[in-house]
């Protein structure tokens, strides 16, 4: 949505360009979760079904991993298709700043490229490999994965904060220092936050699949386990993640001030600044709707309401978001921070009835809310993933080169072409991706691992025979035993 919310005086075909990116990213996205966190998440149920000679622990994993492999898949093509849109979209950028800001799309990519390696060792190592080298060998994948998560925020960071070079008298980048470039004032804040979602969203998705079973009358060890293991870790990083949050905003109140005025509306720079949950910036500076708490926004960026805000207007408007992406900016803010907050109370929900009668929550509510949790974290990280690009227009590089100057010079009507066939090849790699999930959903449950009746003609999953001892393999070899 916010790809029509620019400035009338840029180029014709920065529309379209733009269109294309929100959406190739913003599929994207749904992704990531499961790239970055979903390897850790399997190697803890992994880990626990060794400690604990669970074979239901090791049976979950095992499906787990090959999950994780098909989403590895899909994630390979809609990577790909961003990284050829950065150099098809936007040449202005890549051009002049490749070499300012590369090094972390190199970083990332040698992360894919051991990425794909690791997922490979591990698939195959099931009754192939000895248990604890099975276990061992899976380990580097979490770190990998946060390796190429780095790579991607040190790039993004920068585009925040740009840092790391001197310009020449043509406004070339010159005299490029690496590790200012890739350690930029807010690279800490925005990768750490970004990782603790990615694990929220992970932990929380996971356990919405086996909280709907639940809710289904499945009250077996499979589906306890399989919604114990994913929802603890994120019910633990749901708090941090609230720290994390604000160490990250208020970052941006320091580094990046006319994005924080977007996030809160702040019109003019001014202490004793209300804050407003939603509501709607208006061309003269008033908000229309919304509810107002007076002086909470100044204390929230700086602990005390005389602390002094930075508005909208302390730079032209050519500088600064217009009313409509603020708007916008503002309501994904607050929906990102609303679902943090639900999440969080869901989380103290768990942790109290485990404190005091070592169980989980009966109540069919918290089920419900567990069961839409995935969902509503996949939505609070497209709303941050909007907040932090729609704040920073009209520029690409905060403060270095606008949007308008980035863009391709091919024509808004091939744009536009290529926009639709994108999004017609996406919706049938989706299908295809959701189609091999139910496919192997259907095969799980006839497999006997969870009660269900195999279909006709399907052929059943080779079991783990036993739970081995730590340096024995996991049972007989099974030529027709699948992952």
């Amino acid at each position: 949505m916010h790809t029509v919310l620019m400035l009338a005086d840029t180029p014709p075909q920065t529309l379209p360009a733009r269109s294309m990116m929100a959406f190739t990213l913003a599929a994207h996205i749904i992704l990531v979760p499961m790239g970055v966190a979903f390897p850790l998440i399997t190697l803890v149920m992994h880990g626990y079904g060794l400690r604990r000679a669970d074979a239901t622990a090791l049976l979950l994993a095992r499906r787990w991993s090959a999950v994780m492999a098909v989403q590895f898949a899909i994630g390979v093509v809609t990577g790909t298709v961003l990284s050829l849109e950065f150099g098809l979209l936007w040449p202005g950028m890549l051009g002049r700043w490749g070499d300012v800001f590369g090094i972390g799309f190199g970083v990332e990519g040698w992360a894919f490229f051991l990425e794909s390696v690791l997922i490979a060792v591990y698939l195959y190592g099931w009754r192939r490999l000895p248990a604890r080298t099975h276990f061992l060998l899976g380990l580097p994948l979490p770190l990998v994965a946060l390796l190429g998560a780095f790579g991607i925020l040190a790039a993004n960071s920068w585009m925040n904060t740009p840092q790391g070079f001197t310009l020449d008298s043509a406004g070339n980048p010159v005299d490029v220092n690496v590790r200012k470039a890739v350690f930029t004032p807010i690279l800490g804040a925005e990768y750490w936050h970004f990782v603790v979602a990615m694990l929220l969203t992970a932990g929380f998705v996971v356990a919405g699949v086996y909280a709907v079973g639940w809710l289904r009358g499945r009250r077996d060890h499979y589906h306890r386990l399989g919604f114990t293991v994913p929802f603890t870790l994120a019910a633990v990083f749901t708090p941090v993640q609230f720290l994390l949050g604000d160490s990250s905003a208020r970052q941006v109140f320091h580094k990046q001030p006319v994005k924080f005025a977007a996030m809160e509306i702040v019109w003019r720079t001014d202490t004793h600044q209300p804050e407003y949950i939603f509501g709607r910036l208006q061309p003269d500076g008033s908000v229309s709707g919304g509810i107002r708490i007076p002086q909470l926004d100044s204390i929230l960026a700086g602990f005390r309401p005389d602390t002094r805000v930075t508005g909208l207007t302390s730079v032209p408007a050519s500088d600064r978001p217009t009313v409509h992406q603020a708007t916008l900016v503002h309501w994904t803010f607050d929906i990102m921070v609303g679902i943090g907050s639900l999440l969080l109370a869901l989380a103290l929900w768990y942790a109290a009835v485990w404190a005091l009668r070592r169980r989980m929550p009966a109540s069919p509510w918290f089920f419900r809310g567990a069961a839409v949790a995935g969902v509503a974290s996949v939505v609070a990280v497209e709303c941050g993933w909007i907040t932090t690009e729609v704040g920073r227009q009209p520029w690409i590089v905060y403060r270095n080169m606008r949007v308008a100057d980035a863009v391709t010079a091919t024509g808004s009507t091939s744009l536009w072409i290529m926009f639709g066939v994108t999004v017609a090849v996406y919706v049938l790699v989706f299908g295809a991706f959701l189609a091999v999930l139910l496919r192997m959903r259907a095969r799980w449950r006839g497999s006997g691992g969870e009660g269900g009746r195999r279909p006709p003609g399907e052929v059943p999953e080779a079991p783990l025979d036993q739970v081995p001892e730590a340096g024995a393999p996991y049972g007989p070899r099974s030529t027709g035993s699948r992952p």
